[in-house]
Parts: structure tokens; C-alpha cells; sequence
């Protein structure tokens, strides 16, 4: 089947550029002999045998080009695009290596020796457990749409029922269906594994994979809904009924917000790790830390680029917006240490580098070049007051700074996206179906549509609002089931030993 269709696709490409290129075909030559009467006949047959390309053909290879979907009666309609299907692959498995290894490494670098395996295993264990929910009913409760609900999708997709190789041009004009469900599973793979950061070294894996499953029923099926699906809320780049007319590339909101602001809920409902404040607590490996770091920033990537659904000029521009962001704050949040401390540290430049690139999700294929550099600068400066000045004033223990980069930039991103999202940078926020329909585009004294301003920035402000009472409420009730539950700290002792040896008898060094 998939042969066919592929047969399909190449017949109908090359029918195309035959029928664009049949004016260019004149003799080069006017001295040149005709073909003889038996070779004419000869080539009869296979002259018949070609299809000739018809309107529609040439009109769903401009498609194609321009990320657009088919025509619903042309023959490329149901057939997924080689091209932009590779490219989600790629990007669905990037992403994958953000968390492993990249979050592993990353967050297992920061942590004590002791507890190196722990953040490996609650990483494996989240990738496993997400999976499984992603299957049976996440994907659908996301994605669907036959609920009619602007808070969550629908049943039409329970078990990945009828996800294949067809593209479901709600979402993505040229993927595979099933392509497009793997890459957003890898965002639901990540998202609450960021958590685990803030509260890394004292919470029991049992209680971890409990926390997790509630936490993703409650909050991201229905925060991705809203922010990403067909139907959602604060869609309002491709909801013409969307309500809150938000915006978020990639995932500010959905995922940074979320789990930053989740995080810092359950690491004070935890309390601190044993010895905090009086016994060293530094990171047992920077290296580990800073090749996560590298791992991260590649596989972002696949997170802000891939967000484009298509190897297209959107994507191309958040791969330019996601460089510039990063390599900016990373050097800005190094600059400021340097100042403040003395020194410039390794964990500083990484610290910038992750920052950079969470501010920047949200805003990735919406701003220019020049927005982009205004995002690393305040990526590189605001977390870094939360990270290093605040966070020890108030005292709480959030481990690894998962709230201080997580929650503050996926927050800071959201709202920079409202003040510096540019038409210029991406057509699709000014679409006469979609944003002409629901207010996030207005037509001005000419009668040209214009991005609304003013109503994008209170909708990112209203997003943000909802996204914090969901995060907030939600984790302080679900933390306290699972406290009830199955407890939430191992004991004294267990902590002292290590979560490697408490939580899964092994070691992540012998020596």
C-alpha cells in the first residue's frame, strides 16, 4: 500500500515538471534531423502510456512546496510527503534525545554520585509510563476533536485507533499521522521529567511514576488541548473559535510553565533534601552537566524547529531563532556571573544556554532575528536573578533550578512572544480562516489584515494566568493523593544512602 502511494506521489511529481517544462522543450537545434517514421513509432507507445499532468497536479506540487494541504479530490490527497514526513522523524527523534540522554546527563551531572542512577531511572521510567498513557488515551484527549470541547479533544483516537499513514490535515498538511502522534509524544515524554529536577534526591521513584501519571491527566492533556488542538481555548493561530487568542510555538506555556511552576509546588510540599544548607550539595560531574547541555541544545532543535510540522521557511526560521537565543543568553548569563561572582563558571554557561532556549520556545516561529537576540539578552539576565539571588533568599530547595529556568523563562517567553511576534516572521498569524476569524488578526483602514497586538498580548497574559492556576492547583491536590497514597520521601536513612542503592540497588560507580 504504502508502495502504491509512493508510485502515486512519483508519478504525479514528474507529470508536474513535464507539464512545467513542456514550453522549454524546443529543438535546440533547427539543423537537427527528425526522427525517423520508425523510431517516431517506436516511442508512440510510451508517449500514450504517460499521464498527463493535470491543474490539480500542479496545484498539490505548489502545495506541497508551500506546506499547504492537497485538494481533497487531487491525487495526492491521504498521501504523506517523503520529505516533510522525514523531517518530523528526525525531529520526533531528536527530541527523544533531549530527554534520553540529554535530561539524564543534564540533571545527572548536577546531582550528588549518589543519586546519579536515580535521575536515570525516573527519566526511563517516565519515557515507559507517558508511552503507555500516549497509546491508550493521551493522544486522543489531546488531538481529537469530537468532544467539541476548547478544554480537551476527544475518543476518536483511543489506542491510536485509525493513527496511520495518512496525514490528519487538522494538524499537519504532509506527515504521516502516526509521525505526527511520535513527536508529540516525545513532548509529553519531557515535560514532566523536567520536573523531577526540582525535587532530585529525595523523592521515592514509586511516588514519582503516581505523581507523574496524575499530573499528566489533569494538567497536560489539557493544557496541550487548549494551547495546540483543534478545538483548544488558546489556540489562536489555528482555531478560528478559539476564545483567548494565545500563541505558543512550541510549548512556553505547555510545557516549561507547567513543569516549572509544578516543580516549585512539590519540592515546598516536599521540603528540603536532609543537610540542606550545612552539608555540600554540589554537582558530582560537570562534565555529564555540560554534554547534556550539548545534547539539550541539539535536540532542541528537533522541539522549536520540528514545531513547524514541515521542513519549510517557518521551520528554517526557528532554527535561526533557537541559535541565536541560546548562544546570546548562554554568553549573557556567564558575562553576568563573571561580574557578580568573579568568575564564569561551566555551570553558569549551561545554565544560559537551557534558559536561552526555553525563552525562546514559545516565541521561536514568530520572531526575527533581531527578536530573538532581545530573548537570549533577557534570557541570560532574568533567570539568573531567580537562580542565584532570589532562590536564596526565600530558601526553598529547588534542586536544579528547574523553576528558576523552567517556570521564570517559560513564563518570561510567553510574555516577550506577545510584544515581539512579527507577521514578517510567520504569514500564518495574519490567516483570514483562522486568526481573521477569531480577533488575533484585524483588518486596518485599508482593509489589510494586521496582527492585533494588543489583543495578543492580554491573551498571552490570560494564558499565562490559567496556566499557573492549573499547574498550582492541580499539583498541590495530586501531591497530597500521593503523600496519602504512597508516601512521598524515602526515609532518613534511605536518603542518606542514596536513591541509586534505596530505590534501585545499584550503583552508578564502583569505584
Amino acid at each position: 500500500m504504502i508502495l502504491t502511494r509512493f508510485r502515486k506521489l512519483s508519478a504525479v511529481i514528474a507529470a508536474a515538471i513535464a507539464f512545467a517544462t513542456v514550453p522549454l522543450a524546443t529543438p535546440a537545434h533547427a539543423e537537427e534531423p527528425a526522427a525517423t517514421p520508425a523510431a517516431a513509432a517506436s516511442a508512440a507507445p510510451a508517449a500514450a502510456s504517460a499521464e498527463p499532468a493535470s491543474a490539480d497536479d500542479v496545484k498539490d506540487i505548489h502545495a506541497y512546496f508551500n506546506n499547504v494541504a492537497p485538494s481533497a479530490t487531487g491525487k495526492l490527497n491521504g498521501i504523506a510527503g517523503p520529505g516533510h514526513n522525514a523531517f518530523l522523524m528526525i525531529c520526533a527523534a531528536l527530541v527523544l534525545f533531549m530527554t534520553l540522554p540529554g535530561l539524564a546527563l543534564f540533571y545527572g551531572g548536577l546531582v550528588r554520585s549518589k543519586n546519579v542512577l536515580s535521575i536515570c531511572a525516573q527519566c526511563l521510567g517516565i519515557a515507559g509510563l507517558v508511552t503507555i498513557m500516549w497509546w491508550a488515551f493521551g493522544y486522543s484527549l489531546i488531538f481529537g476533536t469530537n468532544f467539541k470541547s476548547p478544554f480537551i479533544g476527544g475518543s476518536e483516537y483511543f489506542f491510536l485507533k485509525d493513527v496511520g499513514a495518512a496525514p490528519n490535515t487538522t494538524y499537519a498538511a504532509w506527515p504521516s499521522q502516526s509521525v505526527f502522534c511520535m513527536y508529540q509524544l516525545m513532548f509529553a515524554i519531557i515535560t514532566p521529567a523536567l520536573i523531577i529536577g526540582a525535587v532530585a534526591e529525595r523523592m521515592k521513584f514509586k511516588a514519582i511514576m503516581v505523581f507523574v501519571a496524575l499530573w499528566m491527566v489533569v494538567v497536560y492533556f489539557p493544557m496541550a488541548h487548549m494551547v495546540w488542538g483543534g478545538t483548544g481555548l488558546m489556540n489562536g493561530v489555528w482555531n478560528a473559535d478559539a476564545k483567548i487568542t494565545a500563541i505558543d510555538f512550541a510549548g512556553g506555556t505547555v510545557v516549561h510553565m507547567t513543569s516549572g511552576w509544578s516543580a516549585l509546588i512539590l519540592c515546598l510540599i516536599l521540603g528540603k533534601r536532609l543537610g540542606f544548607g550545612k552539608d555540600k550539595m554540589s554537582p558530582h560531574s560537570m562534565v555529564l552537566c555540560m554534554v547534556g547541555t550539548g545534547m539539550l541544545w541539539v535536540g532542541w532543535y528537533g522541539f522549536n524547529a520540528g514545531s513547524a510540522l514541515a521542513a519549510d521557511g517557518v521551520a528554517a526560521n526557528a532554527f535561526m531563532t533557537t541559535t541565536l537565543a541560546a548562544a546570546t543568553a548562554g554568553f549573557v548569563w556567564a558575562l553576568i556571573e563573571g561580574v557578580h561572582r568573579g568568575k564564569p563558571s561551566v555551570l553558569g554557561f549551561c545554565s544560559g544556554v537551557v534558559a536561552g532556549l526555553v525563552v525562546i520556545t514559545p516565541a521561536c516561529g514568530f520572531v526575527t532575528a533581531n527578536g530573538a537576540m532581545i530573548i537570549g539578552l533577557l534570557a541570560g539576565l532574568i533567570p539568573y536573578i531567580f537562580v542565584t539571588i532570589l532562590k536564596g533568599k526565600f530558601g526553598y530547595d529547588d534542586a536544579l533550578d528547574t523553576f528558576g529556568v523552567h517556570a521564570v523563562g517559560g513564563t518570561l517567553g510567553a510574555i516577550v512572544t506577545g510584544f515581539l511576534a512579527s507577521s514578517d516572521a510567520n504569514a500564518n498569524l495574519l490567516l483570514p480562516d483562522y486568526a481573521g476569524k477569531n480577533g488575533l488578526a484585524v483588518a486596518d483602514a485599508a482593509g489589510k489584515l494586521v496582527l492585533n497586538k494588543s489583543g495578543l498580548i492580554t491573551g498571552q497574559f490570560i494564558a499565562i494566568g490559567i496556566t499557573l492556576a492549573i499547574s498550582i492547583i492541580a499539583t498541590i491536590v495530586i501531591a497530597l493523593i500521593v503523600k496519602a497514597v504512597v508516601g512521598l520521601r524515602p526515609t532518613a536513612e534511605e536518603e542518606s544512602m542514596g536513591l541509586d542503592l534505596a530505590d534501585h540497588g545499584e550503583e552508578g560507580y564502583e569505584h
